[in-house]
């Protein structure tokens, strides 16, 4: 365990969303515009009357998505203060009754067993080697029939994934995808994108993924406001 995570419980700060949140609403916004993750997850299990639970849900963003598809929605979020912020959007929406946000990590679900339709979990650090009691709370909490989803960088195509492992040295994807694999996982990969409103916001997006050395190099390289974004949709049905 880190000694960033030993000061929080055994919990891995997430500094970008953590230090940053309303960037990283920025973020959020413009990542996948077409929200084509949650059509491939509606392929994988439709969201009609499910019950989706978001681990590492933040400040909530994709809990009103899912909503929108006709799910009902939980939110798990470690760190309390976004998940101050997920019950106040989920107020705003008229979500409140019909939703909840409940502070605890991913290896403590505090959920029944057998009690959810959809487990998702996007740039939860818990997942990868080292995250398996998180995914037995995953199986425990998953109904027969179930399906969990994680979605995760893929460090080897596209630009972004090149800044990732260009930066991220240590990162070892093939060792990433054998571990999900072991664990029963199947891989679909899909190409998306940032796309930001303007060049200070890609600006802003940039610099809370990256230390500002390389964030210099990345903005010094790439002009626009866009960038070709590769992730692995890592899914399994229990």
């Amino acid at each position: 365990m880190s000694r960033a995570a030993a000061a929080h419980g055994g919990i891995r700060p997430s500094p970008n969303i953590w230090d940053h949140p309303h960037v990283y609403e920025q973020e959020n916004l413009a990542f996948d515009r077409g929200q084509q993750i949650e059509v491939a997850i509606g392929e994988l299990h439709p969201y009609a009357a499910a019950l989706v639970l978001d681990i590492g849900c933040g400040t909530g963003f994709h809990l009103p998505r899912f909503a929108d598809r006709g799910a009902r929605v939980i939110g798990v979020e470690p760190h309390p203060p976004l998940a101050v912020m997920a019950r106040e959007r989920l107020a705003a929406r008229g979500l409140g009754l019909a939703a909840a946000v409940l502070v605890a990590p991913a290896q403590a679900l505090p959920l029944p067993d057998s009690s959810v339709d959809i487990a998702h979990a996007r740039w939860a650090y818990f997942f990868g080697p080292g995250c398996e009691a998180g995914l037995t709370q995953v199986a425990r909490v998953l109904r027969p029939g179930g399906l969990a989803v994680v979605v995760d960088n893929d460090a080897t195509r596209s630009t972004f994934g090149a800044w990732f492992a260009r930066f991220h040295p240590t990162y070892d994807p093939i060792a990433v995808a054998r571990f999900w694999r072991r664990a029963g996982f199947s891989q679909r990969s899909l190409t998306l994108a940032w796309e930001a409103a303007d060049r200070a916001e890609f600006e802003s997006l940039v610099r809370i993924e990256f230390e500002p050395d390389a964030a210099d190099l990345i903005l010094a390289e790439h002009h626009g406001t866009s960038v070709d974004y590769a992730v692995n949709l890592w899914y399994r049905q229990y």
